[in-house]
């Protein structure tokens, strides 16, 4: 993603203007007028940041409606086996890593905003689709297309606030929206509760319809959303030739210009591929909390089986509360690999913890499977926030587009892996398995500092990113 100086934003994105005393990021400034008490703690101080808050929680309601619906919908009314819901959303997935570099790319060439209107307009259509199936050959190809659209949709987003949002306060914008994130999951499932006590084929319906309205409300909203006017890459030159006077000399550079512009400066830029696959590494620690602890709480341990409900409050709420806190300071590339760097050791540390579960008490059991998801929670929001600068930062101010997408199609990989992994190598192999995940962390996190100090020496020519 490209972003214009703080000038050009201020004049077509509703940013304040340049020179005006501005609120930090990370705090919530003065009230504005007409707001006092929690409504000025809790609305952020930056109208943009506010319009993409309240895009998030639409398109977040719809989505923790149709998770909490989403298997029995597949399995009850549409009557596929588990079987065949794991191999289609297994495929969904590998369509889901494919479709992030092209769609970056796109954004890069066509703008992020109506690249992604596009994107979020065909999910819309693809959710709703998912009424008219009836059988696994129709369902398959069309749960790769909403995979595909989806995962697309989060790269170019990505690039979309790089573009809005002023390099200094993108990190504490999307720790922001992260919260929004969470919020939104929450009521959504909350909402979905009500479906699945009903348990009607109608009720199912409904929740996969409201979520499809969800998508083309979003749709709608980023369509009106200010963005500064951009130059598209090779812009610029097009009138270049009859300003110098000479042909030749102009075409050549021209035409290398537009070999370069083919060809994605993220993938020809090795430091940066080795801090996505850090991330990406890192980001196993999600199917730890979804797919890990529920399995070792059931099967290894003599807690509650309610403990698998309180994990997931556990996490929620220390991320709702810590995610903002957790960017300070990541502005700067080396603090945001050191803040890399801890998260995997606490990530490590938490492994360590849940697996000491095993053959203690039931409470006691319970309690230590909290105190590692605690653990979690707070490795989670560091890592998320060195991500995010890092996947910035090393970007500079172009080709925002093929970064994120090279680096979404990372965490996309992660997070389509990461249940099998952990299901198999982790849990299967017990205490063993759950250190070994440990260790793996705690390396790609103290990793992600050298790599960086790798990036910076070679300098944005020798990287590929120009």
């Amino acid at each position: 993603m490209t972003t214009p100086s703080a000038e050009t934003s201020a004049a077509t994105s509703g940013l304040p203007e340049p020179g005006l005393p501005e609120p930090g990021p990370a705090s919530p400034g003065p009230s504005e007028p007409g707001r006092t008490g929690l409504a000025a703690r809790l609305l952020h101080p930056d109208p943009t940041v506010r319009r993409l808050a309240a895009i998030t929680l639409v398109n977040t309601v719809g989505s923790g409606l149709s998770l909490s619906v989403g298997v029995l919908f597949f399995t009850r009314v549409l009557g596929l086996t588990a079987a065949q819901l794991g191999l289609g959303l297994t495929a969904a997935g590998l369509c889901g890593v494919a479709a992030s570099v092209p769609a970056g790319r796109a954004a890069d060439r066509w703008g992020a905003r109506p690249v992604l209107v596009v994107l979020v307009t065909v999910n819309a259509l693809g959710t709703a689709g998912y009424a008219l199936v009836h059988s696994y050959a129709a369902f398959l190809p069309l749960a790769c297309v909403v995979s595909a659209v989806d995962r697309g949709s989060a790269a170019v987003r990505n690039a979309l606030y790089a573009q809005v949002l002023p390099a200094d306060r993108r990190v504490a914008g999307r720790a922001y929206l992260r919260v929004v994130t969470n919020i939104g999951i929450c009521l959504g499932t909350a909402l979905g509760a009500i479906a699945l006590q009903a348990d009607t084929r109608g009720a199912y319906l409904a929740a996969i319809l409201a979520d499809a309205v969800s998508y083309l409300a979003v749709a709608v909203l980023f369509q009106r959303l200010p963005v500064p006017g951009v130059r598209r890459r090779g812009a610029a030159g097009a009138g270049d030739g009859g300003a110098g006077g000479s042909g030749a000399g102009t075409a050549d550079a021209t035409g290398r210009a537009a070999g370069e512009r083919r060809r994605n400066p993220a993938l020809r830029d090795a430091p940066f591929l080795v801090v996505t696959v850090l991330n990406a590494l890192l980001c196993l620690q999600f199917a730890v909390l979804e797919v890990g602890v529920p399995l070792w709480v059931v099967q290894q341990t003599d807690a509650p089986r309610i403990t698998v409900a309180g994990t997931l409050v556990v996490n929620t709420v220390l991320v709702i509360a810590l995610q903002v806190r957790a960017t300070r300071g990541t502005e700067d590339p080396a603090t945001a690999a050191r803040a890399c760097g801890r998260a995997g050791l606490i990530l490590a540390a938490s492994c360590l913890v849940i697996a000491l579960a095993h053959g203690l008490p039931a409470t006691v059991a319970a309690a230590v499977v909290l105190g590692g998801v605690a653990l979690q929670a707070l490795g989670e929001v560091l890592a998320q926030a060195g991500g995010w600068a890092l996947s910035y930062d090393l970007a500079g101010e172009r080709d925002h587009g093929a970064y994120q997408g090279v680096y979404n199609a990372g965490t996309a990989a992660a997070l389509m892996i990461g249940p099998a992994v952990v299901s198999t190598a982790v849990i299967g192999y017990g205490l063993l398995g759950w250190a070994a995940l440990g260790a793996l962390l705690a390396g790609a996190g103290l990793a992600m500092g050298p790599t960086v100090r790798w990036a910076r020496r070679r300098g944005p020519d020798e990287a590929g990113c120009r």
